[in-house]
């Protein structure tokens, strides 16, 4: 028989170790919760640019817009740049210098732009020293407003002669033309201008319009979706074959200076002709 007091010690060790673990564990700190791992943020990809059109290799066409900028000039700006489509701007210098703003938007988005003399007269029918001044207080205004120089001349109505070519030749900067019109400023009907423009739709082909023309702006998404349609790249002169290496005073397209029918594409200048783009409060 166990003795008493063994069975006592023997039962204070049991509750001692029993007791122990559990004020041992007591003392220990709570283990801290584990810090998700961080996400690396993704790296942004650079935009690409987009590569330059080759009208060697793809059927290309240019729409030019002459006399700006015009009123509308905003809203045809937004609907190049949805369709993707840099055009080219003849402007001049009285509208550069009543709307600025326009005329620095139109440099900002990419697309050419045009020296159409400053008050829009007829350079055959004006001294070789006025064309000059015409010209040049253009480039004045335009380079002081968008910071850019225009860089070919389209001469008002597509009238060209001898003094006019000399003009340019001492600017150093060829003379655009076109071999295609709208008749938009004659028909101010927007059916008539979308036919008009696809009837002279052709491959490298330069397109005469006008941005102060409501109906033009107007009929410009359905245009652009349509000359896409048909596989045209819709692009500024400079990109079409032929009009990157123009010498001074040279006239593109080759053919428009020989073309006599080139005058009906564009105003006479005759008041019946509303040749003029308008102001802005008109």
């Amino acid at each position: 028989m166990k003795s008493p007091i063994r069975i006592v010690l023997a039962g204070g060790c049991a509750l001692g170790l029993l007791s122990a673990p559990a004020a041992a564990w007591a003392e220990q700190p709570a283990a801290a919760a584990p810090k998700p791992a961080a996400t690396a943020k993704p790296t942004a990809k650079p935009t690409a640019k987009p590569k330059p059109v080759d009208c060697t290799k793809v059927k290309c066409i240019a729409l030019t817009f002459d006399d700006g900028p015009g009123k509308y000039a905003d809203k045809l700006l937004a609907t190049l740049k949805k369709h993707d489509a840099k055009a080219t701007f003849f402007l001049e210098g009285q509208y550069v210098k009543s709307r600025p703003k326009l005329a620095k938007q139109i440099v900002d988005a990419g697309h050419d732009i045009g020296n159409h003399s400053y008050s829009h007269p007829k350079f055959t029918e004006t001294s070789i020293d006025e064309i000059r001044e015409e010209l040049q207080k253009t480039q004045d205004i335009v380079k002081k407003v968008t910071g850019r120089y225009p860089t070919t001349i389209r001469p008002p109505y597509g009238l060209l002669d001898d003094d006019t070519k000399t003009v340019a030749a001492e600017m150093k900067m060829p003379i655009i033309l076109w071999n295609g019109g709208s008749r938009d400023w004659a028909t101010r009907n927007e059916k008539a201008i979308y036919d008009e423009v696809l009837k002279n739709a052709k491959r490298d082909g330069v397109i005469l319009m006008h941005d102060w023309v409501a109906q033009t702006v107007t009929v410009m998404p359905k245009l652009l979706t349509e000359l896409k349609k048909q596989g045209y790249h819709l692009v500024a002169v400079s990109s079409l074959p032929g009009a990157k290496a123009l010498k001074p005073a040279e006239v593109f397209p080759v053919s428009a200076a020989a073309d006599k029918d080139l005058s009906t594409d564009s105003p006479t200048g005759d008041p019946d002709d509303f040749a003029e783009s308008p102001a802005d409060d008109s």
